[in-house]
């Protein structure tokens, strides 16, 4: 699976958050979510499939953790965005004041004020 694709969901963006803190198991992993242990193994197996997560044996538990590695091309297509630098420059927007300075007051300058009619 795509890991954009697998953190697409705010439940494995929660449980990759939850793991960038340290090794958890489900059941530690179920009791800070309003969801059941079975749909946290679910979430956590598709997170597996992205290379997001990877899990280890320790006797009876089962452990899980974040893979770093798994979040490169995210990282790298977030990092694409920021390295196009800003969209307009500086020296555009003090042109783009001054013009509106200048028309402001073109503007008043020829601005006539009604003139109110008295009876």
């Amino acid at each position: 699976m795509d890991p954009f694709e697998a953190i697409a969901d705010p439940v494995r963006r929660s449980l990759l958050r939850r793991l960038a803190d340290g090794p958890a198991r489900v059941v530690d992993l179920a009791a800070e979510h309003p969801i059941s242990r079975p749909a946290v193994s679910k979430h956590l197996r598709v997170l597996a499939e992205a290379g997001l997560v990877t899990a280890e044996d320790h006797g009876r538990e089962r452990h899980y953790r974040l893979l770093h590695a798994g979040l490169a091309p995210v990282r790298s297509w977030v990092d694409g965005l920021a390295a196009s630098g800003p969209p307009i420059p500086a020296s555009a927007l003090d042109g783009l004041d001054l013009e509106v300075r200048r028309t402001g007051r073109e503007r008043r300058a020829t601005h006539i004020p009604p003139t109110e009619e008295t009876a």
